[in-house]
């Protein structure tokens, strides 16, 4: 997979997937902007760990829109331009009808969705004007399969990356003329260590046997799925939502 010199930016580029796929940029020849939100230990430990090259992290909170667009323009003037966007960033938490107050539902919904949808579009509305005014550009949005099979324990998260998907479908065809390719990634679990709790607990086996193959992803299985999208000779898959959940998912 071919993005050597091309300059990126992941928001939630320090943990998880975000950083898997910071590392399998950099050692690719890329260069790479990791956008984090307050964890500085991670973000300073992810970026010692990338390949020698012109890298940096940049502190922003997505939902807030001033940090998107503070973040989008620094890692422009960092990199000397924009190649590709990971939109990465995202939350969850249980919330549901049954269990929560009214006040607890909506303050899960805001915080959610802040988070995982508007935040998405903010950056992609920054980096999307840059892309249009300088020759085009890879944008990659990290969905879920809650999307489409659904989320009984946090709907928000479920909802956001439904609206996720539907957003990056949108601008693949908005953007289109403007030579900006965009992709999809949506993976079931994931072994992080935000998981890492729910893994090793009482549902851990049961987690892991939602996919025949008796376990759930490496981020770096993600990632690689991630870069794929954003290298040269991909850009037909624009509009693409790629599953990556070991077959725990199938949708038609």
């Amino acid at each position: 997979m071919d993005v050597e010199g091309r300059r990126v930016l992941i928001t939630g580029g320090t943990r998880g997937i975000g950083r898997a796929a910071a590392l399998a940029f950099a050692t690719r020849g890329a260069t790479v902007t990791l956008g984090y939100r307050s964890n500085t230990q991670a973000a300073e430990a992810t970026l010692t760990d990338l390949p020698a090259g012109e890298h940096s992290v940049v502190q922003a909170d997505v939902s807030k829109p001033e940090d998107c667009e503070r973040l989008v323009r620094t890692a422009a003037e960092r990199m000397g331009g924009l190649d590709v966007v990971v939109n990465n960033a995202g939350v969850g938490g249980r919330h549901r009808i049954d269990e929560d107050t009214v006040d607890g539902w909506q303050a899960a919904w805001s915080r959610i969705v802040a988070t995982n949808l508007i935040g998405p579009a903010n950056v992609a509305y920054h980096a999307g004007r840059w892309m249009m005014n300088h020759g085009g550009g890879r944008m990659v949005f990290v969905s879920s399969r809650g999307a489409f099979r659904g989320e009984p324990d946090q709907p928000a998260y479920g909802a956001s990356k439904a609206g996720l998907n539907s957003l990056a479908g949108s601008l693949a065809q908005q953007l289109a003329p403007y030579g900006v390719f965009v992709g999809t990634v949506a993976p079931g679990f994931v072994e992080t260590d935000l998981a890492k709790e729910r893994l090793q607990g009482a549902a851990g086996d049961a987690i892991k046997n939602q996919s025949p193959h008796g376990r759930v992803a490496q981020p770096e299985e993600v990632a690689h799925a991630i870069v794929f999208l954003a290298s040269r000779g991909a850009e037909w898959s624009t509009g693409t939502i790629i599953d990556v959940n070991g077959a725990s998912y199938l949708r038609s």
